[in-house]
């Protein structure tokens, strides 16, 4: 099954505002996703401030990537002002698909 890394940018308005009044609801959803999250986080700044999301997660399609990734309560919310979703040939490192 392929690989989709999606990474997402806080709007610059209010992304913080609504990160962190959206963050268990994010939590909990990515809870559901179970195996198919290979790897989630948040992007940090210099100074340490969450600024985005980066995660990897195996899906059918770059459409199912796409859909799956607009049920995130942070997409649903309007935490994200830039969203980019693509394919992932991962090649090396720990954790590297069989």
């Amino acid at each position: 099954m392929p690989l989709f890394a999606f990474h997402n940018l806080d709007n610059e308005i209010n992304g913080a505002e609504l990160r962190a009044a959206n963050r268990p609801a994010h939590l909990a959803w990515v809870q559901t996703l179970g195996d198919s999250v290979r790897m989630a986080g948040p992007l940090m700044s210099e100074d340490g401030q969450m600024i985005g999301s980066l995660c990897l997660i195996k899906v059918e399609s770059l459409a199912a990537a796409k859909a799956l990734g607009a049920e995130d309560p942070y997409a649903k919310a309007g935490v994200f002002g830039h969203t980019h979703v693509h394919e992932v040939k991962w090649l090396v490192g720990e954790g590297k698909p069989a």
